[in-house]
């Protein structure tokens, strides 16, 4: 049985349909009954900042899909890293053989928030003993829609992205690989890095979004100064922004550029192009 931490997300909800409509034998593991009632499928009530409530909802399972939060503001270490190392250890004790974690591309030892919270946790998790598999995916379609990328609904793209390229994948693409891996025969270390089928830069980016929402969209590159000074005058945590800092800094170089064939290669299919996902979110 397969049990899916982080249902709730963008991610997860993909990977439930998909799952549901496979006739998978799963699990989503949610914060309250409400939301479990919301995804229509089975599912156990877990918190992964509550790690007592998951040898139930991890019972019985011999896989684990491993998502939730990324980074969050914060002048401490990154919550993720606790959650997720108590998830490994519930998965571990509950007898799961094979875990496929979310993690990012770029994850790396010492790397600032979720790129260095991830590889924290990917090391522990290969250290655990049991098989593993990870999901490394560029930046996500779905930031346009939510302000992490800059972009108010409303407004133009906003960073300092110069014309560094960035190959985004929808979740949807991501929530396939992850249903591909959990439902095949388990690999100890499979590593995929997961992109879209290009890499555009933001104002390529900003001409497709015009063409979708039918108004003007720019993109406004600005120093990375400047934003870093406007985030902190909004109450971001000085560490926190000087660490988005140099990650902006990776992305202008191209860091989040390269377009891999993971998705085809684990379902089949071609990932999606930003063409068409907008096509398909506004349809």
């Amino acid at each position: 049985m397969i049990v899916v931490t982080g249902a709730t997300g963008s991610i997860g909800t993909r990977l439930v349909r998909r799952l549901t409509a496979a006739g998978a034998d799963f699990r989503a593991v949610v914060r309250d009954a409400r939301s479990g009632a919301a995804l229509g499928c089975p599912y156990a009530v877990g918190d992964l900042d509550r790690p007592e409530t998951l040898a139930a909802a991890f019972a019985g399972a011999d896989r684990l899909l491993l998502n939730g939060p990324g980074a969050i503001p914060t002048a401490g270490p990154q919550p993720m890293i606790r959650q997720q190392k108590d998830a490994i250890d519930a998965a571990v004790s509950a007898g799961v053989a094979h875990i496929v974690k979310v993690s990012a591309l770029g994850a790396r030892p010492g790397a600032k928030l979720s790129l260095g919270a991830h590889a924290e946790i990917e090391a522990h998790l290969a250290a655990s003993g049991v098989a593993w598999s990870l999901l490394r995916p560029t930046g996500y379609m779905e930031n346009f829609f939510t302000g992490q990328g800059s972009t108010p609904v409303a407004g133009d793209i906003v960073g300092p992205y110069g014309d560094g390229r960035v190959a985004y994948v929808a979740a949807d693409d991501v929530a396939a690989c992850a249903a591909a891996v959990l439902t095949g025969a388990p690999a100890t270390g499979g590593t995929y890095a997961v992109s879209g089928p290009e890499a555009l830069d933001h104002a390529e980016i900003a001409a497709l979004l015009t063409a979708a929402l039918g108004r003007p969209v720019a993109y406004r590159d600005v120093p990375a100064a400047q934003r870093a000074a406007e985030l902190r005058d909004g109450g971001l945590p000085p560490g926190f922004v000087a660490d988005l800092v140099e990650l902006w800094a990776e992305m202008a170089a191209g860091a989040q550029s390269e377009v891999t064939t993971a998705v085809r290669d684990l379902t089949g299919v071609r990932a999606v192009t930003f063409e068409e996902f907008l096509r398909d979110r506004a349809a």
